[in-house]
């Protein structure tokens, strides 16, 4: 098949982008130090393409991302990365030879670890970012809590998710180690082997962690970009242009292709990387449930490929991917770790 022959809209991923960004974080972190995050990118084969790259543990954000990595051989050492309050599905597969460690941050998610059949852990710790984990002072009492009841206390793990995307290096890099000072302050008081914690805009600068659950990193958004990162975008949503008028074209991409809590998608080889641009610029202006428009206009029938701002919501609107290399689709992934 050929990128002309792909019907639109469709997920497109550049095969060598992808290798270039997979080869560039194995050299940084390499092995054990790196846990991706496939919530960014729900897909398994791009998961089997980052354990050949040495990195063998993951992250999920859902008990349907366990499972799915489990059945496809890649459960080894699997973290959910957030709080479940009925963890039956994930003692299933702690049953059948996965190994699965769940995090907590109450008495409540440690009582359901265990009845779910789930033997290890990660206290979760809040490092500044308002969602979940426990406050680092009291995270030691939580653990003893869990090991006096037979949970395995794997260590802490703590999002800097308020910290990742500033765009100021040096500010970034502050509040990064004000974050981790937190949480090492918390592993002290509650031991074990892991300190986990990252994404992609503090891979570099995060050496207080262990491991990093970087995972934006291999696809790539036009958030991430305005980082100066050395990944290059590897993700695309191809569409078709559909009208045309004097000033401005719409192709057939809409709101239900792009995760867009990040802005709108930007045009590729454009320098207008999102909709902040006056209405008489370049770039895209704006995304209606089915269309986005953007200038300058181009000939109703060309294709077009638009930068999602976050990568992670954008796959998650689709149900396969196209892997691409030149003007050749080289295979089709699912994306079938969707849904919950």
């Amino acid at each position: 098949m050929k990128l002309a022959d792909v019907p639109t809209p469709a997920l497109l991923i550049d095969e060598m982008a992808l290798a270039h960004n997979l080869a560039e974080m194995a050299a940084a972190l390499p092995g054990p130090r790196l846990r991706p995050h496939i919530k960014a990118h729900k897909c398994t084969a791009l998961a089997r393409r980052q354990a050949e790259s040495g990195h063998e543990s993951f992250t999920c954000a859902t008990i349907a991302e366990c499972e799915g990595m489990a059945a496809v051989g890649l459960g080894a050492d699997l973290l959910l990365a957030n709080e479940v309050l009925d963890t039956r599905r994930l003692g299933a597969l702690v049953e059948d030879g996965a190994r699965v460690t769940v995090a907590v941050d109450s008495a409540e998610t440690i009582d359901a670890a265990i009845a779910g059949g789930v033997r290890e852990v990660l206290i979760d710790v809040n490092v500044g970012l308002p969602r979940c984990g426990i406050p680092p002072a009291a995270a030691g009492q939580l653990a003893d809590q869990a090991r006096r009841k037979g949970l395995q206390v794997r260590g802490v793990m703590g999002y800097e998710g308020h910290v990742v995307g500033l765009v100021d290096a040096a500010e970034r890099a502050a509040q990064c180690q004000e974050s981790m000072e937190l949480l090492l302050a918390a592993h002290t008081d509650v031991g074990g082997e892991l300190i986990s914690a990252g994404g992609t805009g503090t891979y570099a600068i995060n050496t207080w962690a262990n491991e990093i659950q970087a995972g934006s990193y291999a696809l790539m958004d036009t958030a991430y970009n305005e980082l100066s990162l050395p990944f290059r975008q590897a993700l695309y949503v191809l569409a078709t242009v559909i009208s045309t008028a004097e000033g401005w074209s719409v192709a057939n991409a809409g709101l239900k292709c792009f995760g867009m809590d990040h802005g709108a998608p930007s045009l590729d080889n454009t320098e207008a990387l999102n909709n902040t641009e006056a209405l008489d610029g370049t770039g895209v202006w704006f995304c209606s449930d089915e269309h986005t428009t953007f200038a300058p206009p181009k000939r109703v029938g060309d294709r077009v490929r638009l930068i999602p701002a976050h990568v992670d919501p954008t796959m998650a609107y689709h149900e396969r991917a196209y892997l691409f290399r030149g003007e050749d689709v080289v295979d089709v992934w699912p994306i079938d770790l969707r849904g919950w």
